[in-house]
């Protein structure tokens, strides 16, 4: 526990003590859900949603769960730095499992991105959305365990990578289809078949649906995934996300 705790403290001092990227990882998303929210919303509407619902709104959960996949996946890239700097050779050699130094980054990386789509939570009443006590409870659910098994993918890919720029172009191979085909700009429900495919067994497209139904479930198609399957299913990728990032810390370290 002590170097759990200490490898998830070192990770959120490092954050909240670099002003820029702080204000970096917040600020464009706002700027993306106003652009794109008030550009789509007067030529869009969405299917299905009641009378009077902006694109705006719609696309609020969507920019919570960007939020939340660019800040937690990016954040692992102190990995490459800490093996750079010898910082991570150090703690590989010291008398802990690969348990705690799995979870100790996973977690602090994950309530960065959590931390940071919290931070954003907080516009909900501004942007017309009033889901009370429960759907904010559920909210936070959804963006924490969306958090873990995000930064564990990210955990697993920067493990075997030495190059951040390798690092950034690897991830955005995978963040940009994953964010696009989640239900985030259009509901799965008007997608062609071999999408709804995709969409189906991505886990981003379960923590939008979870989202959408704390926040606005007005806009939750029929035959969409119920609350509890998405927490279900949101914590069985976090757990399968964690598994991975042990075994491949183990194996990177043997070999």
């Amino acid at each position: 526990m002590t170097a759990l705790l200490t490898l998830w403290e070192r990770d959120i001092v490092r954050f909240f003590r670099d002003k820029p990227r702080v204000i970096g990882g917040l600020v464009p998303p706002i700027v993306f859900w106003l652009l794109i929210g008030s550009g789509l919303g007067t030529a869009l509407r969405v299917p299905g949603a009641p009378e009077g619902l902006s694109f705006l709104q719609y696309f609020y959960a969507g920019t919570l769960v960007l939020i939340v996949l660019f800040t937690s996946i990016f954040a692992t890239i102190s990995i490459i730095e800490d093996r750079r700097e010898g910082f991570l050779q150090s703690v590989l050699v010291a008398p802990v499992s690969r348990l705690s130094i799995v979870l100790g980054k996973v977690l602090g990386s994950a309530t960065v991105g959590l931390a940071q789509g919290l931070a954003f939570l907080l516009l909900a009443g501004p942007a017309g959305l009033h889901p009370g006590l429960e759907g904010y409870a559920l909210a936070v659910a959804v963006l924490a365990l969306a958090s873990v098994g995000l930064t564990g993918l990210g955990f697993c890919i920067a493990w075997v990578l030495d190059s951040s720029q390798g690092f950034h172009s690897v991830m955005n191979l995978f963040l940009i289809p994953m964010w696009m085909l989640s239900g985030a700009l259009f509901p799965a429900s008007t997608a062609p078949r071999f999408l709804r495919a995709v969409i189906a067994v991505n886990p981003t497209a379960y923590a939008v649906t979870g989202l959408q139904r704390a926040l606005l479930p007005s806009v939750v198609a029929d035959g969409a995934a119920s609350t509890g399957a998405c927490l279900a299913i949101l914590a069985a990728f976090a757990a399968i996300m964690i598994a991975a990032s042990v075994f491949v810390a183990s194996r990177r370290d043997a070999r």
